[in-house]
């Protein structure tokens, strides 16, 4: 495409910005459709429906029921009236209830809709009908509280679910551009990303330069300058200008699809507690059943008890002990967790990894591209005798001036401006290094082996990446390594805060430059010159010394360390075995995310924990006091419900962060 048609089409965006919006829900369903082999729409749709006229009945039925239950209050009717608006209030009301109820015992489950039916019945039968009618109504309150906690705490979980357009500008060789379906577009096919517009697939830059919101895919709230040579990735939105951008991954393997499917599946992995509560509660229920049944027969035919007041006393029982807030607010308690983790870029799978982050022991990180970046710097220069630093820098920048290697980057960078007019007869010599012509003298740089098969001595200065030679003659040689990540040393710091007791370092890198990179992050342990497999068994040594361990990586390589740890923890974005292996993702590779995970996942056990004692210290009050007859059925809906949406605020408030910059 030639420039004067980049314009135009840059122009002809800013007419048609809402076209290129497409919301995420439509291709989710069609995508899900597809996997499970539903064809028939007119079936999901159906069930649509029907999900969505059960769900108006039962806010109807709940409006209905408070209204009759506050018209009862009037003070101008007489008593017959008064009972007649409460059984209305609870016929309405409680219908759902009943449903609910009646599946229950079709599934052969004891749960607590049918201790509900129960207590209703009976405090009907007492003639209670204000209690029978408050019970209900608590009842559905609470849940539609609770249904809008857990529905919000969803909706932050899948935020960044909202970030794949599902159509892509198709550029074709004549400069045409063609609107497709982003699944049709193929790995090399050129695709023009509009200003305003997200980027559809992954890919270079090869044409065009602008900022792009990346904030979608990695929480940062500043735009980032990309030009050509650059990787954007799906899901970030072009704030400028036009670009043209060499598709690297199709729409299924993309970022922004990939980070969809590990959000969707985040809430399907149950953590400990969860089990253990759900289960829990399937006991529970018929246990406190029997308790209610016993409590009414022993006094009543062993002892000449008041049935009446005996039964009055089951149903505050029963009533005060439904398990609500322990079912309920567990899975709440991770639900909000994750959600709040996705809003600073950090995305988790499941639950269960929620709670064993919490208790990790150890935390190992690899080094290469998780403790150090992707890029290079310069980090000692070794002059022979005849020649200074300057001059060994110089020559070795000059040299490598137009070679596009990250080595090469460094070189340059850390020598500043070259004057290009000086350079004559460039060639790079794959994978050895490069040779020009500066003035009169030849200069070769690049590796040990550039320099034997050019006959040059190299024994005279200290063994390094790169070597420098002026007509035939060493000049030096500059050791490069990894650029040390600015978070490195404060996450290892933060992590011995937070109670990790163990931190290794592993990296196939060699002796010297392991402990240099250990020691600048203030690491005490790390192994150096290993291969993946050696770091499989070094992981797997270390969950058996110290327990729950966590393994921080980002390549190919880490993948089977990211799946033999308790946690995975994957850097980035960028590769895709990582991602797969992983359990939880930083997205923007900074590993100052994991101390904030732990840190948020710590709080988040800590909120359920609370939950769960707050919700045992108040029952069992109850309890012991109803069936002595002194708390009545209002003690016991504030026991049940009350306690219940006092557990799912608790929950809530984990949702309160700020998207992290």
């Amino acid at each position: 495409m030639n420039d004067e048609m980049l314009k135009k089409e840059t122009m002809h965006s800013h007419e048609h910005s809402h076209e290129h919006e497409h919301t995420h829900g439509h291709e989710h369903n069609h995508s899900h459709e597809e996997e499970i082999g539903c064809h028939c729409c007119s079936h999901c749709h159906g069930e649509e429906e029907k999900s969505e006229r059960a769900e108006r009945f039962e806010k109807i039925s709940l409006i209905s029921g408070l209204i009759l239950f506050a018209v009862s209050f009037l003070p101008f009717f007489k008593a017959g009236i008064v009972y007649i608006l409460l059984i209305l209030s609870i016929a309405v009301a409680a219908v759902p209830i009943f449903i609910e109820a009646f599946e229950e015992l079709k599934s052969k489950k004891i749960g607590e809709n049918i201790l509900l039916v129960i207590a209703v019945i009976s405090a009907c039968a007492l003639t209670e009908f204000t209690e029978a009618a408050a019970v209900v109504l608590f009842f559905r309150v609470g849940e539609m509280l609770e249904e809008y906690a857990i529905n919000r705490s969803k909706k932050s979980i899948k935020e960044l679910s909202q970030i794949r357009p599902d159509t892509a500008n198709l550029t074709k060789a004549d400069g045409s551009i063609e609107k497709v379906a982003a699944e049709q577009i193929k790995e090399g096919d050129i695709i023009t990303v509009m200003p305003f517009e997200r980027v559809a697939l992954d890919g270079k830059i090869i044409k065009g330069c602008s900022n792009l919101d990346t904030s979608a895919i990695t929480g940062e709230s500043i735009p980032v300058e990309k030009g050509v040579g650059d990787t954007v990735l799906s899901g970030m939105i072009n704030t400028n200008e036009a670009l043209l951008v060499e598709v690297t991954s199709t729409f299924k393997d993309s970022t922004a699809s990939r980070i969809i499917d590990m959000v969707e599946n985040a809430s399907k992995a149950k953590g400990k507690s969860e089990r253990i509560i759900t289960k829990f509660a399937r006991y529970y229920t018929p246990i406190v059943v029997l308790s209610a049944a016993l409590l009414v027969a022993i006094p009543v035919f062993f002892f000449n008890g008041d049935a009446a007041e005996w039964i009055h006393r089951a149903l505050v029982f029963l009533v005060s002990s439904c398990p609500c807030a322990f079912v309920i607010s567990v899975p709440l308690s991770f639900f909000a967790g994750i959600g709040a983790a996705s809003k600073k870029g950090i995305l988790v799978k499941g639950g269960a990894y929620v709670e064993k982050l919490e208790k990790a022991q150890a935390v190992v990180f690899d080094k290469t591209g998780t403790l150090t970046t992707d890029e290079f710097i310069v980090k000692e220069l070794n002059p022979s005798e005849a020649t200074t630093q300057q001059q060994l820098l110089e020559a070795a920048a000059y040299a490598e001036h137009f070679s596009s290697h990250p080595i090469s980057n460094a070189i340059v960078e850390a020598y500043g401006e070259v004057d290009e007019s000086k350079i004559k007869d460039f060639s790079e010599i794959q994978a050895r290094g490069t040779s020009i012509t500066l003035g009169n003298d030849k200069i070769l740089c690049g590796g040990k082996r550039l320099m034997e098969e050019n006959g040059i001595d190299i024994s005279g200065v200290k063994e390094a990446e790169i070597y420098v030679a002026k007509n035939s003659k060493l000049m030096g040689s500059i050791k490069i390594e990894g650029k040390l990540r600015e978070e490195s040393p404060k996450t290892v710091s933060e992590l011995k805060k937070l109670g990790i007791k163990r931190i290794v370092m592993l990296t196939g890198d060699n002796e010297k430059a392991a402990k240099e990179v250990a020691q600048q992050c203030g690491i005490d342990e790390y192994y150096s010159s290993l291969l993946p497999e050696d770091k499989i068994d070094m992981v797997a040594n270390i969950q058996r010394e110290s327990g729950t361990t966590v393994f921080v990586g980002d390549g190919i390589n880490d993948a089977p360390s990211l799946a033999t740890a308790d946690i995975g923890v994957a850097m980035g974005l960028g590769t895709d075995a990582a991602i797969e292996a992983g359990d939880i993702i930083l997205t923007n590779s900074n590993p100052l995310k994991l101390t904030k995970a732990i840190a948020l996942f710590k709080k988040t056990m800590t909120t359920t924990r609370v939950n769960i004692a707050f919700a045992i210290i108040v029952k069992i009050a109850v309890l012991i006091l109803g069936a002595m007859g002194i708390a009545n059925m209002w003690a016991a809906v504030f026991a049940d419900v009350g306690v219940t949406i006092i557990a799912v605020l608790n929950a809530s408030r984990l949702l309160v962060t700020k998207r992290e910059n």
